[in-house]
């Protein structure tokens, strides 16, 4: 066998290694047990399901959501400028979800409580259902300012009765059946909470406050369910995710401009979906180095071509 037979054969060879090892690569690659490079997004927190637009970490659900929703230890939390406050549920067909805010007042137990607000820009507002009321108010507080008409006087009337009976109004300093001349009843729609979502109680010259998002037996106050309901927009929601929904993967975000990601359950992020489509925004140092090692191949490849044509030139 000449010398110049058997370098084209060596070059064949090589070739087909190379060409085989490639689409080796590209069709396992995504099924191999990866480092995640996004090792926090999860399909659940806690007992809470976990679906788009919300994540449970950073790179997960939706960038404008991902500043204010976060999973810690198993506890969802929200975060707003007056504090951090545990989601207690997610109600999906209606795009609300429930804050429990530990210093809010309930039937059982009234304390002092502290402010609460919503950033100006966040994509939630305070739900319709939901109603606030001001607890052990001083006479001369604003909300009591007859010029203003903040207060419900009509249904909420009934709702300062029903809490004044709870035997934890003693955590306020008062006794059950007081007056409700130190209780204000109104909701989002009545102009106390401002431009910027924020209930300021030293600004209002309230002790406490609680919410009401639902009133299972109105006349009993131990049956009614207390914690702030807020509203979220559905719009976020597109194909891109949905595509990547159909193939396991959680929706998220990557780079700099936080463009829309896929994350894989191998911990893999591709601009389109898991089953491969896409071109791959991470991955496993094994998988750069196969890539870097099948371009070597390739540059020898090359090379072995062109020695083989100058030995057939000559």
């Amino acid at each position: 066998m000449t010398t110049s037979s058997q370098t084209h054969q060596l070059i064949i060879h090589i070739f087909l290694f190379f060409l085989l090892q490639t689409l080796f690569t590209a069709v396992h690659g995504n099924h191999n047990h990866a480092v995640p490079i996004n090792g926090t997004c999860h399909e659940t927190c806690g007992n809470i399901a976990m679906k788009y637009p919300f994540g449970t970490g950073f790179g997960c659900g939706h960038p404008d959501f991902s500043r204010y929703i976060k999973c810690d230890s198993g506890s969802l939390q929200f975060s707003t400028g007056t504090g951090i406050y545990t989601i207690s549920g997610i109600d999906y067909p209606s795009n609300t979800l429930i804050v429990t805010d530990p210093l809010m007042s309930t039937c059982s137990s009234m304390q002092n409580s502290g402010s609460f607000s919503l950033d100006r820009t966040s994509p939630f507002t305070i739900a319709d259902e939901n109603i606030f009321v001001l607890l052990g108010c001083s006479t001369t507080s604003p909300v009591f300012d007859a010029d203003e008409d903040l207060c419900d006087t009509g249904s909420g009337l009934r709702v300062c009765r029903g809490l004044y009976t709870c035997k934890g109004v003693s955590g306020i300093g008062l006794q059950p059946y007081a007056p409700i001349s130190t209780c204000c009843v109104y909701d989002s729609q009545l102009g106390l909470v401002s431009r910027d979502f924020a209930i300021d109680l030293p600004k209002l010259q309230c002790s406490s406050y609680t919410s009401i998002y639902e009133f299972g037996d109105e006349g009993d106050p131990t049956k009614w369910r207390f914690g702030i309901q807020l509203q979220y927009n559905d719009s976020y929601y597109t194909n891109e995710c949905k595509n990547c929904e159909e193939s396991r993967g959680i929706c998220g975000f990557a780079g700099l401009d936080q463009s829309f990601s896929c994350v894989c359950p191998n911990g893999m992020n591709t601009t389109v979906n898991c089953f491969g489509r896409g071109y791959a925004l991470s991955g496993t140092l094994g998988q750069e180095i196969q890539i870097k090692m099948n371009i070597a191949g390739f540059l020898i490849l090359w090379g072995l071509i062109f020695i083989g044509s100058r030995e057939k030139a000559f």
